[in-house]
């Protein structure tokens, strides 16, 4: 009871006991409790029914394959006299070569600011400012992308500007100089952050310093980069049997895929980008520490190989995550945050990506003096989901917050236009969505357990800590051996290094 809230009590005491003081009241024994035990009030919310979930049956978009291979999807949605589309090009930043990392960074900035060989980029700017549309590109770890976006009746026109700077670029030296200099300056300052610090030390635990999903961009491999391997990297990218198109908005089907065939069908067929098969082994066990003097408190992660999608247990493991750290009532949060307080904030998850595996993580700030305590609780937790086996409550809480939130991830036509382009991208079924709920609610308690206990592996873990050694007490010998991390950045060509 809060101070306000006594005071009223005090208040009201003294208003039907006007002869007793405000001390004598509160000093006033207790009234002696009833003969008879007063029965339980009810709790008719208890009672109401809840409705089982309906057959999860989103509105597809419709598929066409051209004779060159390029793939398209429409989708109508005629809510708001708007059409956005999206070209999707495979390739990314895992595909760029060792020696020029932030190649396709600088490509997907390039493009778009120069323009095309009619279309000056600053010209377009201002055209597309004029009708309220847009024309971006961007590059991204496993690909590139071009997006447009417009009213209805600008679609022709916007669409026009948006093929154009497809198959005509014109990539320019002051627009590439100038992405350099904004990764450079992202390089510049990458170690301002030790939350930054941390995960980005951390996914390079996981996945090796040298693989392409952990590599990071240096000035040397920035300036690397010339305008003839921006036209190169295009050349080898922009093929229609390796592009994805999808539009979606308020157009009619038949006609937007009349206008679609008459832009893509002349493209010739040609050779796709096939991405390397990387190597992933588990991070060997230990701490890595990043010394920040300037902060007050430690950045805690706990780091292993996760697993990909197309793995039969990805369901029982996604119920398993939810368990051990999903959101304020999971375990990690109410023994590590709620009971023990050894966290401001602290999170986890076993992480599935679509084509490699994710990270299994267990992510935590702390004060500085609880650092060694925090990341016990930590281990203890990730220790309990393989011997305390989820109790019916937990199971079903669990259960039920990934069905409800699941379809708020496809609760419009575009939200599920842009994933049934993400499964064919990757390459699979187009039911996969279908099969999520089915694939849930099978999941049993002795699921969960059977997969904490074969995937999560206090051996195959390790832990990245950044933060004031100084302030540090216990230190982190206790956790097991410490290799310093070195975050320095290595200098540009000619010049100074910087911390």
């Amino acid at each position: 009871m809060n101070r306000n809230h006594r005071t009223l009590v005090a208040a009201a005491i003294l208003a039907f006991v006007p002869s007793l003081t405000f001390a004598q009241a509160a000093a006033a024994p207790a009234p002696a409790k009833p003969a008879a035990t007063t029965a339980a009030p009810a709790q008719p919310w208890k009672k109401i029914p809840i409705p089982a979930l309906h057959a999860f049956k989103p509105q597809q978009p419709k598929r066409i394959e051209l004779a060159n291979g390029l793939v398209v999807f429409l989708q109508e949605d005629h809510e708001l006299p708007f059409i956005n589309g999206s070209i999707l090009i495979r390739g990314g930043s895992r595909d760029e070569p060792a020696t020029k990392l932030g190649l396709v960074s600088m490509y997907g900035q390039t493009w778009r600011t120069s323009g095309s060989a009619t279309t000056d980029g600053d010209k377009l700017d201002d055209l597309l400012e004029l009708k309220a549309a847009s024309i971006e590109t961007s590059g991204s770890t496993a690909s590139t992308s071009l997006r447009w976006s417009s009213l209805k009746g600008d679609f022709d026109t916007v669409f026009a500007s948006a093929v154009d700077l497809l198959l005509h670029p014109a990539f320019k030296a002051d627009k590439l100089a100038l992405a350099a200099r904004q990764i450079d300056t992202g390089i510049s300052r990458r170690n301002d952050d030790a939350g930054d610090i941390a995960i980005r030390e951390a996914i390079k635990l996981v996945y090796g310093a040298d693989n392409p999903y952990a590599r990071q961009p240096e000035y040397t491999t920035v300036s690397a980069v010339t305008l003839d391997d921006l036209k190169a990297w295009h050349d080898r990218t922009v093929v229609p049997n390796g592009m994805i198109v999808s539009v979606s908005g308020d157009f009619d089907s038949a006609e937007m895929e009349r206008k679609l065939r008459s832009a893509f069908e002349p493209l010739q067929r040609g050779q796709v980008l096939a991405s390397e098969k990387f190597t992933f082994t588990d991070p060997k066990p230990g701490v890595r520490f990043a010394d920040k003097d300037d902060v007050n408190q430690s950045n805690v992660l706990i780091v292993g190989l996760g697993t990909e999608r197309s793995n039969p247990d990805y369901y029982a493991l996604s119920v398993m995550n939810e368990i051990f750290s999903g959101g304020f009532g999971s375990r990690v949060v109410q023994n590590v945050r709620t009971k023990l307080g050894l966290a401001y904030s602290v999170d986890g998850s076993y992480g599935a990506s679509y084509d490699h595996p994710g990270i299994f993580y267990v992510i935590a700030g702390t004060k500085s003096a609880s650092t060694v305590a925090a990341t016990k609780a930590m281990l203890e937790e990730v220790g309990r989901l393989k011997t305390v086996p989820p109790t019916a409550s937990e199971l079903s809480k669990a259960k039920d917050q990934l069905l409800n939130s699941f379809i708020f991830h496809y609760d419009s036509p575009e939200k599920t236009l842009s994933e049934q382009v993400t499964l064919a991208f990757y390459g699979y079924p187009s039911d996969f969505l279908e099969k999520y709920r089915t694939g849930i609610e099978q999941v049993t308690s002795a699921d969960v357990s059977r997969v904490a206990n074969k995937y999560v592996d206090a051996a195959k873990l390790g832990i990245v800590v950044v933060g004031n050694q100084s302030e540090i007490k216990p230190s982190l010998d206790s956790l097991g051996a410490v290799t310093p991390l070195d975050i320095t950045i290595p200098p540009p060509p000619g010049g100074k290094g910087e911390q």
